[in-house]
């Protein structure tokens, strides 16, 4: 299979940052009911940055984020990691956290034990992820309480935890803390910060400018399913080329 990487932009208007991408999508188009929701897509996204995805309400954010995890396969296009195809290996390369956590009906412990043994992780290894876990999001002293009934802010802090007990190479977060506090907010992107300096790559989609400043190495803009612009975050967020992007910072295109 060719390697799309190399030339692929990730900038809108053709420039790239130097370096093979990680991740990379290209000319993707997926349609349902007759609306194409994603439009000859192109994207690469380059290891060991924070690249975050913004765009109105139905922009595509989502959708593309479970693209590149290979929940949903496009109708046309390539989507590829480190130059050959999403496969299963490749998949195990990643972990995902939705909006609203998906928690069995577990223990907190519960849960990290059943991801871990699910990726053939056992004994004290396990043990020794597991307690990481735990204190990484400051849960230790609720590893036995069912996970359903902690706070949403716990839930969340749980779910991404669990990712990253997984030693993923690239961590997709799918607006993991709009519906939670400031302070719950401030936990989650600790852990985002704490993992990227780990080297795990990061992909995050958000509706907050403030969380893109804050966390953003590249900022991708969407707009009906294609990339209106895309850079470096200083860039993107202070000085827009593309009319969408500027406004949406204006508050002209609203979420």
């Amino acid at each position: 299979m060719r390697d799309l990487s190399p030339d692929l932009p990730l900038v809108a208007d053709g420039t790239s940052l130097p370096g093979p991408a990680q991740l990379a999508v290209q000319d993707i188009c997926l349609t349902r009911r007759g609306v194409r929701l994603l439009d000859n897509l192109t994207l690469a996204i380059r290891p060991g940055r924070k690249t975050v995805i913004l765009g109105a309400n139905g922009a595509g954010k989502s959708l593309l984020l479970r693209v590149l995890h290979g929940l949903i396969t496009p109708d046309t296009g390539t989507v590829q990691w480190e130059g050959n195809s999403l496969d299963s290996s490749a998949r195990a390369a990643q972990a995902m956290v939705l909006q609203r956590p998906v928690l069995l009906r577990r223990s907190v412990l519960g849960n990290l034990r059943f991801a871990l043994s699910v990726r053939g992780v056992r004994g004290q290894a396990r043990a020794a992820r597991e307690a990481e876990a735990l204190d990484r999001a400051g849960l230790s002293d609720l590893a036995h309480r069912p996970a359903r009934v902690l706070s949403g802010g716990e839930q969340q802090r749980l779910a991404v935890a669990r990712a990253l007990s997984t030693e993923p190479r690239m961590l997709l977060l799918d607006e993991p803390t709009a519906s939670l506090d400031p302070a719950a907010t401030r936990h989650i992107e600790t852990l985002v910060e704490a993992a990227h300096g780990a080297g795990v790559s990061v992909v995050m989609v958000t509706h907050d400018r403030g969380q893109a400043q804050r966390l953003a190495d590249d900022v991708v803009f969407l707009h009906k399913g294609r990339v209106a612009e895309a850079g470096r975050a200083a860039q993107v967020l202070h000085a827009p080329r593309s009319p969408e992007m500027a406004a949406w910072l204006d508050g002209r295109l609203l979420d």
